[in-house]
């Protein structure tokens, strides 16, 4: 049994070299060493599918001219190197790849490492119970949208969509059902009244990073105090479409 205090924490995310790796460029640069060690880094696929369907449901949203936008982006970071993968290795943070959380190797896998909280952010499917039990305070879920209003997909297109005046990051508990455990802690990012997603997706990652840290230092030191969510009036929001990007557009908002 290790004798090491720190907070071992494993993460889940996906392989988006444009807005999730701004989450862990800070996160990296901010979390206490003293008081975390991060034992390890699964990254998967983003939306959990080829990617060529995956540049498809981009493509659908931003249209030709901004998919070819971001494509120059994820060009130029490439060629710098620039990735979440290179940042662990220059965290000395094993990685340990996977197809599936929820694939029994998986699982076992997770359970021999002993961490006492995985923490997805933008993890591309649903945990199932075996591996929400598997460490020792549970798993917990970063989501840039206020819960339960805005679970599903794309939060923070959806907040802008519909007029809020900010959009609300949320740390929460893990439960089998979607974005549906009790609240661990919040955080705001203004949304200006002529806006664009990309600058507030960055924003929203960066101010999650800090709200982590917080989340995670309450439950090392036996702080933390879950809200459960009142379910009653909960909403789910899919991937967008064409109709909701003229919405979006309407308020003045743009993409990029």
């Amino acid at each position: 049994m290790s004798l090491d205090p720190r907070l071992r924490i494993h993460f889940v995310t996906e392989d988006d070299p444009l807005y999730v790796i701004e989450f862990f460029e800070t996160f990296f640069t901010k979390y206490p060493r003293s008081e975390f060690e991060i034992i390890g880094m699964s990254i998967q696929e983003p939306f959990n599918e080829s990617r060529i369907a995956t540049a498809r449901r981009v493509s659908s949203l931003y249209g030709p001219l901004g998919f070819a936008r971001l494509l120059g982006r994820i060009a130029v970071r490439k060629l710098r190197r620039r990735s979440i993968a290179t940042l662990a290795r220059r965290e000395g943070v094993s990685l340990m790849p996977t197809k599936s959380v929820n694939d029994p190797l998986f699982v076992r896998r997770m359970k021999a490492s002993q961490p006492d909280v995985i923490v997805s952010v933008a993890a591309p499917e649903i945990f199932k119970q075996e591996i929400l039990q598997s460490p020792r305070l549970g798993c917990i879920n970063i989501h840039s949208g206020r819960l339960p209003t805005y679970r599903g997909m794309m939060p923070t297109f959806w907040q802008m969509r519909f007029g809020e005046q900010h959009a609300t990051v949320t740390v929460h508990e893990m439960a089998p059902a979607l974005d549906a455990g009790a609240v661990l802690g919040t955080a705001e990012c203004v949304i200006q009244e002529h806006d664009s997603l990309d600058r507030v997706m960055i924003a929203a990652k960066r101010a999650g990073a800090h709200l982590l840290i917080r989340v995670l230092s309450e439950l090392a030191a036996g702080d933390s105090k879950p809200q459960p969510l009142d379910m009653e009036n909960a909403s789910y929001h899919s991937f967008p479409k064409r109709d909701d990007v003229k919405s979006f557009r309407k308020r003045g908002h743009r993409l990029l």
